[in-house]
């Protein structure tokens, strides 16, 4: 069985190929924007730099690759970022889920195809709609959620017109090591981590604290992505998330228990950012009936692997 993953130089993407690798016998391939893969998997996955936003270069890759199942997860992750770049943020995310599936369509290929959404195509909701579930009204408020209703409708669309095998997934948040500072877990963690080392002063600068979000571990949500595309029905969608919510100052807190270092914490302006969104509880029985799955890594031990990793980089980063 052959699996490509778009987007396997990301933060999920990596962590997906991992799991494929030690829990089935797929053999992985993957593509990314980076010219090499940085990772050890770089010699058990046959990798591609491509940009998928180029047609020709994305059926080239595919005709190649010939996947019986295909992990979209390339694009762009950041709901803050995307107003700096609403265009970017569209066509990043829009036009390489687009060339791949007309890729698969043009090649006639009998693939399964997992388009990842996100929970903030619901936007917009109020508390009375808590718990969402999948047929919620869209009502994106971020070019980033709206980037993500037109990939989910797009992937609709392929199903009910050319009856390809698509299955959409709209996790809440994912958290874990090697993910990126843009968010708030990392942000926290790789400051604690220089602040240790003596890389940067004593102050670790926060945003909101008492915003709560739901978290699940990055490592639990690939396995449920990796038993989406394996049980889910083609052409409806899921919400995905732990059902657990914290909240960011609870974060914060679990980590500076892990330190013996002392830190303050100073709000800094620059990270404040308002927000319409309640906290976003979501209905997963749908996928959960379907698949049998649960989240089974505790977020103690997520938080504590995070800081973790962003030790070890930063004693590396110390020593160049």
């Amino acid at each position: 069985m052959r699996a490509l993953i778009n987007g396997l130089g990301g933060f999920t993407g990596g962590h997906l190929a991992e799991y494929l690798l030690a829990q089935t016998d797929f053999d992985v391939w993957g593509c990314g924007l980076s010219p090499v893969l940085q990772t050890d998997l770089s010699n058990s996955v046959h990798y591609r730099s491509i940009d998928l936003r180029d047609p020709v270069a994305t059926i080239e890759l595919i005709q190649e690759a010939q996947p019986e199942r295909i992990y979209h997860l390339a694009g762009l992750a950041a709901v803050h970022a995307s107003w700096e770049d609403p265009w970017g943020t569209l066509e990043g995310n829009v036009r390489p889920m687009m060339n791949t599936l007309e890729a698969v369509r043009h090649l006639n290929l009998a693939c399964r195809i997992m388009v990842v959404t996100s929970m903030e195509v619901y936007g917009q909701v109020e508390s009375s709609e808590l718990p969402l579930k999948e047929t919620q009204t869209f009502r994106p408020n971020s070019p980033y959620g709206a980037s993500k209703v037109a990939q989910d409708l797009v992937g609709l669309s392929y199903f009910l017109s050319h009856d390809m095998h698509v299955v959409r997934v709209r996790p809440l948040n994912f958290i874990g090591p090697r993910q990126s500072d843009q968010f708030v877990a990392t942000a926290f963690a790789r400051q604690i981590a220089r602040i240790e080392t003596g890389l940067q002063s004593p102050t670790l600068r926060v945003g909101t604290l008492a915003a709560r979000r739901d978290f699940t571990d990055v490592r639990d949500m690939v396995r449920a992505f990796y038993l989406a595309l394996e049980h889910c029905h083609p052409g409806l969608a899921y919400n995905i998330a732990s059902g657990q919510v914290y909240s960011i100052q609870s974060l914060l807190d679990q980590l500076l228990a892990l330190t013996t270092t002392q830190v303050s914490v100073e709000v800094d302006p620059d990270r404040l950012r308002a927000s319409s969104t309640p906290t976003l509880v979501a209905d997963c029985t749908r996928f959960k009936t379907v698949t049998g799955w649960r989240p089974e890594i505790p977020f103690e031990t997520t938080i504590r692997d995070l800081l973790d990793y962003e030790r070890e980089c930063t004693v590396l980063e110390k020593q160049q």
